[in-house]
């Protein structure tokens, strides 16, 4: 009688070298159209706003166009490059991302590099181009907080905190010698947005968030806080108090709102680009857009946005993995959050800040940091599954 032996086998074990990530759909599609219809609207914008200045003075109308469509291929080839490069990988970076920014702000505060505009230092000037280095600062904060956060937002109770918030604490305290608060405040605010996402402590939240309105009533009442913001403030209650000095500017925006109406003036019909609203293709060209596209133009570039931020928060919820969720909510939140602020400031919503608006306002350094971070957020949309290499 022949007996068969049943042989228990053991569950092999399977190393991390032999589990790929296959890709399995392209990127989403939704995104990446309304990114196109932004840069468009923002090429249309610039050339319209920046036109009748360049006759003036002689020069070619569209040369603030051909700048920004060259800092748009630069953006374009990081986007490109980005969506294909595993967002996992990101993380092996963030020793080299963050030295570098560092060291770009110290010398854009601390020696003749620095390029002062406006009575800001923000700007660096190499090999005749200029870049602002507090842009580049918003990927990084966002891939040093997914790091630290991806396995639990518990920073206080481990080593961690000390690698990740130090060299955030440096490049914010940098940032606001520049003077430039308002990305101090885009990056404070992205800060706790990621941190709620990682499933911090509502108690620290709201304890960290009553220390910040004390230190600004503080600031207030002290005179802590710099005369110039402290204008900011008082302008953007009564801007009429001073129509031809510091309300200058907020008047001649809502003057573009109410011309604009419910339809606008027309493409190029602007009157307030000519020489009444200065900063019309940077920091005030959703004024420039209210007034010729109207109603119509504002709810069409709000609806982009918010349809920015609908895909964005659909890729986060549907990525497997908590570094790649953090990531998509730091990189829509900022996004879409400097967009709030922008739209907010042209409309007299929000005192005045010197933030452009992502995608359409003139400025290289914003283009390029925009396209690359929507780079990632194509990458992280790519389905993926694991499959076991067998050797």
């Amino acid at each position: 009688m022949s007996y068969q032996r049943s042989i228990r086998r053991e569950p092999q074990k399977i190393s991390d070298k032999q589990v790929q990530s296959v890709i399995i759909s392209s990127p989403d599609k939704t995104l990446l159209i309304v990114v196109s219809f932004l840069v468009i609207i923002g090429f249309l914008a610039i050339f319209s706003a920046t036109a009748p200045k360049c006759l003036d003075e002689g020069g070619n109308p569209a040369q603030f166009l051909f700048k920004q469509f060259i800092c748009f291929v630069v953006g374009f080839f990081g986007l490109k490059f980005f969506t294909n490069y595993d967002y996992k990988k990101l993380a092996d970076w963030n020793v080299v991302i963050m030295v570098s920014i560092l060291v770009a702000l110290f010398l854009v505060d601390f020696t003749p590099l620095g390029v002062t505009v406006n009575g800001a230092k923000r700007w660096i000037n190499l090999a005749g181009f200029q870049l602002q280095p507090s842009e580049f600062a918003k990927p990084a904060v966002v891939l040093l907080l997914a790091s630290a956060f991806r396995k639990d937002a518990n920073l206080f109770d481990q080593d961690k905190w000390v690698w990740a918030f130090i060299p955030i604490i440096a490049m914010v305290g940098l940032i606001f010698l520049q003077p430039n608060l308002s990305m101090v405040i885009l990056l404070g605010m992205t800060t706790v947005v990621m941190y709620m996402a990682a499933g911090g402590s509502w108690k620290l939240f709201f304890t960290a968030f009553g220390g910040v309105i004390f230190a600004a009533f503080v600031g207030v009442t002290t005179k802590l806080i710099r005369p110039y913001q402290m204008q900011r403030l008082v302008t953007w209650r009564h801007p009429e108090a001073d129509p031809l000095g510091a309300g200058y500017n907020i008047i001649q925006s809502l003057i573009a709102f109410a011309s604009g109406g419910f339809s606008g003036v027309g493409y190029g019909g602007s009157i307030q680009k000519l020489s009444y609203l200065p900063e019309c293709h940077t920091d005030f060209i959703f004024a420039i857009i209210a007034e010729e596209l109207g109603f119509v133009g504002c709810v069409l570039v709000i609806g982009l946005f918010f349809t920015f931020m609908q895909r964005g928060f659909v890729i986060a919820a549907r990525c497997p993995d908590m570094y790649g969720k953090l990531l998509a909510i730091g990189i829509t939140f900022s996004i879409v959050f400097q967009a709030f602020m922008n739209m907010s400031v042209a409309s007299s919503f929000l005192p005045t800040t010197g933030v452009p608006l992502p995608f359409i306002s003139y400025g290289g350094s914003s283009l390029i940091v925009s396209m690359i971070m929507v780079g990632i957020l194509l990458n992280i949309s790519k389905k993926r599954i694991k499959k076991i290499r067998n050797f």
